[in-house]
């Protein structure tokens, strides 16, 4: 059974340094490095639209439905405006989470880090919009969006720790550059009404 995609609001990693060594290099500190292809981060995570939803009629007790947060999480989503690509630097490898990933930690432009934000604002609009109670604390403990904590580290995930040592990892300054922003797996997205 195919799983059920996750949808995110992303930019593309379309180079990692000078070349693939540069990448490459980077197995020293992580193992299972994910191919370059992929490599992508994430601005936005709403996870699997249908849970989404669920999670927001189950808050606000069913007077918002699922249909209803899902049509409208759809066309709020396919209204957002993109954000042209950019340039980033890297020079540590961090573990995110539970501990299960590494990732390179990315300095942005200040741009990017207002795109985010507005990102996030534009979700509690909507999540108002849904008649959804306790905005913030509905997003930290929404099963679907999966936050742990409010403050977003830009980075992009590229692999599973060494080791059970987790803090940070300098590395040589690697320039990352993105591509414009886009819906992962917005093909996915039923079309709004």
């Amino acid at each position: 059974m195919q799983p059920v995609p996750r949808i995110t609001v992303e930019v593309p990693v379309l180079t990692v340094g000078a070349g693939p060594s540069d990448y490459e290099a980077l197995a020293s500190y992580v193992n299972a490095l994910r191919r370059p292809q992929g490599l992508h981060m994430t601005l936005l995570h709403i996870g699997i639209l249908a849970d989404f939803a669920q999670d927001v009629t189950d808050w606000t007790k069913g007077i918002t439905s699922a249909g209803e947060a899902a049509r409208r999480t759809t066309g709020w989503l396919q209204g957002l405006p993109v954000l042209d690509g950019f340039a980033g630097t890297s020079e540590q490898v961090i573990v995110l989470g539970d501990g299960g990933i590494s990732g390179l930690e990315v300095d942005v432009p200040d741009r990017v880090h207002d795109y985010q934000v507005s990102l996030v604002q534009g979700l509690h609009d909507l999540l108002d919009r849904l008649l959804v109670d306790n905005v913030d604390d509905f997003i930290l403990s929404s099963p679907a969006l999966g936050y742990r904590y409010p403050h977003w580290v830009p980075h992009v995930a590229v692999g599973r720790p060494l080791s059970r040592d987790h803090r940070p990892r300098t590395i040589a300054p690697l320039t990352l550059v993105f591509g414009p922003s886009r819906i992962r797996n917005g093909r996915f997205l039923t079309a709004a009404d």
